[in-house]
């Protein structure tokens, strides 16, 4: 195997991102009031009290206080309507105008609820007011909702609707379509919507790049990399980074490695996406050691880690067992004032898993909090499955709590599985207040879960509960 060191040019230096953008951590008077709002909004049951609190509260509506409610709603799967009455009262108040930020997101919220005629009404109050906020990130944004639902026709559809809204509908917004179909769908639609619409824009290199980075096999990608040379395009250093990535993937090491001997002969410095590749790269082929020797390598060169390379490395010693190396990995990132992501614990939640073993995963998830990083979906299911498998009430409740009071992971997915353990159990009154938890962030439990909780309910003939259940269920039905 070759040295990479022969193999690397120069990268430009990348420096860490040392403050936090988590919205849990943070401890400004922005985020206090969000949480404020965020916590009010979802108490309420009409648009009137809603009006009449805003009129009592001296809450001023800055962008970074909205930004912070929508974002909850967001990560917090809170209830899509209540959050599009707050982004309308605030449309509606005098000198406050959305960011494009916030309007994305709540076009994500609208969208990921399958609402998508409040998306386009949405699109139409924007056009009304500052069109500028369309960007082709909002196109991206609703798309990807789009995709993940419909056909590859109806996403196209829905994409030519965009011109009537985007103020220059252009190759950017033509690869936001590519993005979003070689991401949703298949790199057979990408490449037929691609040849059916290029003549309606003019395609640029990046939009070659995104459907380079497609291709799954090596044959297909080097086929499309050489079309694009006859084509009078240069590749840049994203081209080759989809070649090195493909051979990782396929285990094909030593072609990529000649890869990064062509960026050389061509003059462009590997970059960090490459060696995360390579790193991925020698831990499919068994080789997790070399591959943390190309952290230090790369940083001889100017070129520094980012919390994806570490992850990288990170995921080869847990594929191979080796968790005291993973973990002294995990306290280098910290130690460089990398912050892991949910993704980083993940890694390792999957391992405990697999091997059964709550106590290891329960020290985890405390590190991971006093961190201040917020699980996601992934990390709560690993958790409360496991939890569901040893029998454990104390901790699944810990994780809900959690979930309810800090706003993250799929309360649908979570409650499900938790509720099914505190029924198994004749837990009746923890299934209870769990269940009301949720109905009060506007989230609808399953008909499996309710049905479960029922008839716990009638066998301890607690009729008024389950008469004021089943009128929470119809209302959030309705």
């Amino acid at each position: 195997m070759r040295n990479l060191r022969a193999l690397s040019h120069r990268c430009r230096p990348w420096r860490a991102d040392m403050v936090s953008r988590s919205f849990a951590s943070a401890d400004t008077r922005a985020d206090v009031d969000a949480d404020r709002l965020y916590d009010a909004i979802r108490s309420f049951s009409s648009p009137d009290e809603l009006k009449q609190y805003f009129k009592s509260s001296r809450i001023v509506l800055s962008n970074e206080v909205v930004d912070g409610v929508l974002k909850r709603f967001r990560f917090g799967h809170g209830n899509p309507l209540q959050a599009l009455e707050f982004f309308r009262h605030a449309s509606r108040r005098r000198g406050f105008d959305h960011s494009a930020f916030s309007a994305d997101t709540m076009l994500y919220i609208l969208g990921r609820s399958r609402k998508f005629d409040l998306v386009w009404e949405v699109l139409t109050e924007m056009k009304r007011t500052d069109r500028s906020m369309i960007t082709p990130r909002t196109v991206m944004v609703v798309l990807g909702r789009i995709a993940k639902v419909c056909s590859v026709r109806q996403t196209v559809e829905s994409f030519r609707m965009f011109r009537k809204f985007v103020p220059e509908f252009d190759t950017t917004c033509f690869n936001a379509l590519l993005r979003t179909l070689c991401q949703e769908k298949s790199m057979h639609d990408a490449r037929n919507v691609y040849h059916a619409l290029k003549h309606d824009f003019r395609p640029d290199l990046q939009t070659l790049n995104i459907l380079l980075s497609g291709w799954k096999s090596a044959e297909e990608a080097e086929s499309f990399f050489e079309e694009m040379k006859e084509m009078g395009v240069k590749p840049d250093v994203v081209s080759y980074n989809c070649l090195v990535d493909v051979y990782c993937k396929g285990r094909e090491i030593d072609n990529a490695y000649k890869v990064v001997e062509r960026m050389r002969e061509e003059d462009i410095s590997p970059d960090v996406i490459t060696y995360t590749s390579i790193i991925g790269g020698l831990g499919l082929v068994g080789q997790p050691d070399k591959a943390r020797d190309v952290l230090k390598e790369m940083k001889e060169y100017g070129c520094y880690p980012d919390v994806a390379a570490y992850n990288a490395a990170i995921r080869n010693y847990c594929i191979a067992k080796r968790l005291g190396d993973a973990y002294s990995l995990l306290d280098e990132m910290e130690s460089k004032g990398l912050s892991p992501n949910a993704t980083t614990y993940n890694l390792f939640f999957r391992v405990f898993f697999w091997s059964n073993d709550l106590w290891r995963s329960d020290g985890l998830y405390r590190r991971m909090m006093d961190a201040g990083c917020l699980p996601n979906t992934q990390s709560c299911m690993f958790l409360v499955k496991l939890c569901k498998r040893q029998e454990n009430v104390d901790f699944a409740l810990k994780l809900w709590n959690d979930m309810i009071e800090k706003g993250f992971g799929s309360y649908t997915l979570v409650s499900d599985i938790l509720l099914d353990l505190l029924c198994d159990l004749g837990k009746l009154a923890e299934a209870e207040k769990c269940f009301l938890q949720m109905v009060e962030k506007g989230q609808k439990p399953s008909h499996v879960s309710f049905r479960r909780i029922k008839v716990l309910m009638e066998l301890a003939n607690r009729s008024e509960a389950l008469q004021n259940l089943s009128e929470k269920m119809r209302i959030l039905q309705s």
